[in-house]
């Protein structure tokens, strides 16, 4: 049923993707020092599931667009977390969705919604399914009497360019890809780019209020929201499409961030960009990280926007091929479609020289004099920068790899004001490398990075490394990485931080952390806007709140 380039229904990216010779040399070489098994869990094929029937009949009118195969039901049955490639790895999908359905204009949803209501059916909005906290999971929870992923992938539009504005209605389930290509003869850029890009939706982000590549400034989707057209199932939400309005709490404000549980998002005004000509960086080492986190913070403070201010610490640095363990890196970039960057770039060199930083002068001179015109392009694929970008976008690939080998790879996000870093930066490494010392027996790995900065505050990005199972023993491993994920969110939010920074809830998120986050009067109040939105509560139930009607809840795979 599905149109698009045929994906790897286990694992993360496409089908026919392959690792390359040398990251699966370095990925041999982590299997070694982490620990895992001698030999790989063989990878699942679509015949080894027995699915169980649909439940329910589509509507007559709608039947043309709903499937039952086992491919699109398997590729909506889970996210793409560590959680959900080891169950993949296991052929454990007991709950998949009943049908997918693939709309294909806005008539046809609302007879979806329509059909729902009177069949009792849970909708689950899908994008990309590229959520790696329980988001689009279909395991749902409650009195519902069939599960319905609705895959939004012909929504993929660009409907109209005002070049005056600098503005784009931009349909919610264009791919990063798709939007970027019909943009580009514009010269326009949404310059909105999440790791996930290439397999992610507009809808998606402005749902799950995702962060993208970019450091400083512009740093969530919600940046460029000028308006949103949501269809629920009370009826159509379109905010008035203005540069910015003070009249009362923003309607936009409340589906960004909403997850797919007030209704779908069908459109949007974005706001874009020039495309940049103009580019400079450099890649700066630290002896200390304290040092680093200074110069970073003097960056943030100066207002010098870089588009790029990626601070790695030791490790993170040596498993990111930049560094030799010993050093912190600071990939540092600025890119303008309006000027050049000598003054920008200079003062940043400054600032992190004040903090004892050293670079290469001589490769930070050469960025400063190409642009998008003539070597631009080669010269910021090289050195530093370009290997950090090229491991960056590779890197969601590599559980392919380590996850049958019995390794446990995962990440977790956060944010925390300048003042409490140090304090949480130790505390979180103490506490994620006790429960993995507890759950494993034995040390792993903990690296940061800070993936945004703000003028007050950084947004760390932690991964870990730990041993699993040797011995191919997938519930083993599941069982430990859940106790390290657990205690992962217990640590940061009770040491101060954001329970996500751009990952969002989900159901793997609420346990331990947004339920603590998020203030109790906030939860129900939010509760009384979906049920004017959603009365049946059909739509993602057990995401972000509860559906105490109908007997959903969240959780996830961490209280399962």
């Amino acid at each position: 049923m599905a149109h698009r380039r045929e994906l790897l229904f286990w694992g993360w990216g496409y089908a026919d993707q392959h690792l390359l010779p040398q990251e699966e040399t370095l990925l041999r070489e982590l299997v070694s020092t982490v620990g895992g098994g001698a030999t790989a869990v063989t990878a699942p094929r679509l015949d080894e599931f027995a699915l169980p029937a649909p439940r329910g009949k589509p509507p007559a009118a709608l039947a043309g667009l709903f499937s039952s195969s086992v491919y699109d039901r398997l590729t909506h049955a889970y996210g793409k977390s560590f959680a959900d490639g080891v169950r993949m790895l296991q052929r454990a999908v007991a709950r998949p969705p009943d049908w997918v359905v693939f709309p294909k204009n806005e008539d046809q949803l609302e007879m979806l919604l329509e059909w729902a209501d009177i069949s009792g059916a849970a909708l689950i909005p899908f994008g990309g399914g590229t959520s790696v906290c329980g988001g689009v999971e279909s395991a749902v929870e409650g009195d519902y009497s069939l599960v319905v992923s609705v895959d939004l992938q012909y929504f993929n539009r660009v409907l109209e360019v005002d070049p005056v504005s600098r503005a784009a209605l931009i349909e919610g389930g264009a791919l990063g890809p798709e939007l970027e290509t019909a943009l580009r003869p514009h010269n326009l850029t949404l310059r909105h780019f999440p790791q996930s890009f290439q397999f992610s939706t507009l809808g998606g982000w402005i749902a799950t209020r995702a962060g993208g590549h970019y450091a400083t400034q512009y740093t969530h989707i919600e940046d460029f929201v000028e308006s949103i057209r949501t269809l629920t199932p009370s009826g159509l939400m379109e905010s008035r499409r203005l540069p910015g309005s003070g009249a009362g709490p923003s309607p936009d404000r409340l589906v960004v961030g909403s997850e797919g549980t007030l209704g779908f998002i069908t459109r949007a005004w974005l706001r874009v960009q020039d495309r940049p000509r103009f580019r400079a960086s450099a890649s700066i080492r630290f002896g200390d990280m304290a040092a680093a986190c200074a110069a970073v913070r003097a960056i943030s403070q100066a207002a010098l926007f870089p588009s790029n201010c990626r601070l790695l610490d030791p490790l993170e640095a040596m498993l990111n091929g930049v560094g030799d363990g010993r050093n912190a890196v600071l990939v540092l970039a600025f890119e303008s479609a309006d000027h050049p960057l000598d003054a920008w770039l200079a003062r940043a060199l400054e600032l992190v020289a004040d903090h004892g930083g050293r670079w290469d002068a001589d490769a930070a001179e050469r960025s400063l004099h190409s642009s998008e015109t003539d070597q631009n392009q080669a010269q910021h694929r090289q050195g530093t920068a370009g290997a950090w970008r090229n491991q960056f976008l590779r890197a969601p690939y590599y559980r392919n790899y380590l996850t049958p080998r019995g390794v446990i790879a995962d990440t977790f996000e956060t944010a925390i004001t300048w003042d409490r870093f140090d304090n949480f930066y130790t505390g979180i490494k103490d506490a994620v490398s006790r429960a993995i010392r507890r759950e494993t027996g034995v040390d792993g790995m903990l690296s940061c990075r800070f993936t945004h900065v703000y003028p007050d505050g950084p947004a760390p990005y932690f991964t870990f490394y730990a041993r699993g199972t040797d011995s191919g023993d997938m519930p083993a491993m599941l069982s430990r990485w859940r106790q390290i994920k657990l205690a992962a969110n217990t640590a940061v939010t009770e040491l101060g931080g954001t329970i996500t920074h751009h990952h969002a809830v989900g159901r793997d998120h609420r346990p331990g952390g947004y339920d603590q986050q998020a203030p109790a009067l906030f939860r129900a109040a939010f509760a009384g806007a979906r049920e004017v939105l959603d009365p049946r509560g059909m739509m993602n139930p057990g995401v972000l709140i509860d559906t105490p009607a109908r007997g959903a809840t969240g959780g996830g795979i961490l209280l399962s």
